[in-house]
């Protein structure tokens, strides 16, 4: 088995500081809907991770957020893969939709679970500059495309 970190990888480019100010902002929201168990707040994630996933950062208002306190704090842009935040915005996409589905259900003690994997995986990556994403995209890809990667190992 290959030890080597696998991540996507596209010619698209994003800024780094801007990622994890999304993150921060994405930490808040989940922890006021942890305290206030209010649905809006996630169905406002839903909706900015679609966006983000999509490829329409440009009317995401958390970016648009991110990019304005960024450039109001003068922190010089360090550009970095977009693939990686991409594929994580469709995993926070994937797990607040999962919040909304079991608050419907409902299983309110599921979707705090959901909402805390959710608030750490964005914290890790606001604080400490770690894409979860890339943690688990090789086994994502080695489930999706299993016939490539046993003809690539």
């Amino acid at each position: 088995m290959k030890t080597y970190a696998l991540c996507p990888i596209s010619d698209k480019k994003v800024n780094e500081h801007v990622a994890r100010v999304n993150a921060i902002i994405t930490v808040l929201l989940l922890l006021g809907f942890i305290v206030t168990h209010n649905i809006y707040a996630i169905v406002f994630l839903v909706i900015d991770f679609f966006l983000r996933s999509v490829g329409f950062s440009k009317y995401s208002l958390i970016a648009i957020s991110s990019q304005n306190m960024v450039k109001w704090l003068h922190v010089k842009d360090h550009f970095i893969n977009a693939a990686p935040k991409v594929l994580a915005a469709r995993i926070g996409l994937i797990l607040s939709g999962l919040i909304i589905l079991s608050i419907m259900i409902p299983f309110s003690s599921v979707s705090l679970v959901i909402a805390g994997i959710l608030g750490l995986f964005s914290f890790l990556e606001g604080a400490f500059g770690f894409c979860v994403a890339c943690e688990i995209y090789p086994y994502m890809y080695r489930f999706l495309y299993a016939d490539d990667y046993k003809s690539y190992n």
